[in-house]
């Protein structure tokens, strides 16, 4: 990173390290936010001194789903590019994440200056109109707005008004990537391009004969456009996003520059044609195979994309950098315990929830029944709330090809999904607070051959993805794992 002049910032530093390092010997997680809340006490500045110092900028990822699949498959287009990254990786998206991701790349490759860094970081979407004006950021990249911890987060108008402010403030972004699908979050390209700023989209086209009951039952949660009308749905493909517009001002969905077309969604991942049409720019077309299943996946890819190209990346790149990424962790990671694979899938709100079942069952057999292992938790980074479950579309998981599906329920709020569960249809196979225990009964109740799937809320996913590493050899998730060689070993 950059020389450290001020004695008060190398013993921040310091200090914050040494923090980190204890934190880890005494088994109390990765250390990846104390550093930062330790460093940045000591040195207020710190997060706008180390960002400033960024010789390729700062890139900020925000939204209510996808954050930390965005930002990874990012970093995968960036470094396949042959840019250095400094990047919170472990999920860690508050002030104190960032710091200690800042602070963690010292004496590494990059120089003592950041000349050859470029900053990627994920940042909690109530967190970012405070952290965004401080960072300067080179591109913004906003990808959806869905209710969530309305305990914490308000509904999703609060969150949308507290970005528009920060865009239409100073120190806005250069650029702005947002989701056209999305009206809660394209309607603040109004605040750039007002401004003369440059604004990227993204999209989805939406296949022929899909209508506004396309995504299931979940609730729809952009209603209403600036103007007090009506948004209207052409379309629904996930959630709220899709095709939309206003019956009141006419405004609606502008064309992507970046849009999924000839969508495929198998087991075995996800693959789409992306067309690119910036403005000054030929227009490129690009194949991307994606290892990971799912629309989301596809929105987040595309998110990626458009993000690497607002820096200057092309579109084959990011298809190449898109087809040789891996899962982030818990997202769709796959483990091998006792020669049984284990899937695991994060879900934290209703359409998250909605989408994961969504893909789950799609990817069944016919007669062949999922093996699941729910765990539902309500700390604090859950959302102490947990009847967002009833609006999420848990009966798909009595009415897919092998249904009903055999589960266990578990978590701090084991009883609360057994009982979403029956009255979804679907009686649990077992109830299990313990997530190691239930992790063993979900292992000994699916049959020879068949993988276990693992969809869990943020703090239970954290606490089984680490039971699962320990059983399978694998790291911890705020380690990095070693870069493929040209191999592909790593």
């Amino acid at each position: 990173m950059h020389t450290i002049t001020s004695p008060r910032e190398r013993a921040a530093v310091l200090t914050g390290r040494l923090a980190g390092a204890l934190a880890r010997r005494a088994g109390r997680g990765g250390g990846t936010a104390l550093p930062g809340l330790v460093a940045g006490a000591l040195a207020p500045r710190l997060l706008e001194d180390r960002a400033a110092a960024l010789g390729h900028g700062v890139v900020l990822v925000s939204g209510t789903n996808g954050k930390t699949t965005t930002t990874h498959l990012l970093a995968a287009i960036a470094r396949g590019s042959g840019l250095d990254i400094v990047s919170n990786t472990s999920g860690s998206n508050l002030e104190r994440g960032l710091v200690s991701a800042l602070i963690a790349r010292g004496g590494r490759a990059g120089g003592p200056d950041g000349s050859s860094l470029i900053g990627l970081f994920e940042v909690d979407e109530a967190v970012l109109p405070l952290l965004a004006p401080r960072l300067s950021p080179r591109v913004v990249v906003l990808l959806n707005l869905f209710r969530d911890q309305l305990d914490r987060y308000g509904e999703v108008d609060s969150v949308a008004e507290g970005w528009r402010r920060m865009l239409a403030g100073a120190g806005r972004p250069a650029t702005l990537v947002l989701n056209a699908d999305d009206p809660s979050v394209a309607l603040l390209a109004e605040e750039i391009e007002d401004e003369g700023g440059r604004v990227i989209r993204f999209g989805v086209e939406a296949p022929a004969g899909e209508g506004e009951d396309s995504a299931g039952s979940v609730a729809v949660d952009a209603r209403f456009c600036r103007c007090g009308g009506s948004i209207r749905h052409d379309a629904l493909l996930l959630g709220h996003l899709g095709p939309w517009r206003c019956d009141g001002c006419g405004r609606r969905r502008a064309a992507p520059e970046l849009e999924a077309r000839e969508v495929e969604l198998g087991p075995g991942g996800a693959r789409f044609e992306l067309r690119a049409r910036l403005p000054g720019h030929p227009r490129e077309r690009a194949r991307v195979e994606l290892e990971l299943e799912g629309l989301h996946s596809v929105y987040n890819a595309l998110a990626a994309a458009a993000a690497a190209a607002a820096l200057g990346i092309s579109s084959v790149a990011a298809a190449q950098g898109l087809a040789a990424a891996s899962p982030a962790f818990g997202r769709q990671e796959r483990f091998c315990v006792g020669g049984r694979e284990v899937r695991m899938l994060l879900a934290k709100n209703p359409t998250g929830l909605t989408e994961v079942i969504r893909t789950v069952t799609a990817r069944s057999a016919p007669g062949a029944a999922p093996h699941l292992l729910i765990a539902l938790n309500d700390g604090v980074q859950d959302g102490r709330d947990t009847s967002w479950i009833y609006d999420a579309d848990v009966e798909a998981l009595a009415r897919g090809p092998g249904a009903p599906a055999r589960v266990v329920a578990s978590g701090l709020r084991a009883e609360d999904m057994a009982l979403r569960l029956a009255l979804a249809g679907v009686v649990p196979g077992r109830v299990e607070r313990d997530l190691a225990a239930a992790l063993d009964a979900a292992l000994a109740a699916a049959p020879a051959g068949l993988p276990l799937t693992v969809i869990a809320t943020y703090t239970a996913m954290l606490e089984l993805r680490e039971e699962l590493a320990r059983r399978s050899g694998r790291a911890h998730y705020w380690e990095r794992p070693a870069e493929p060689d040209g191999e592909g070993r790593p």
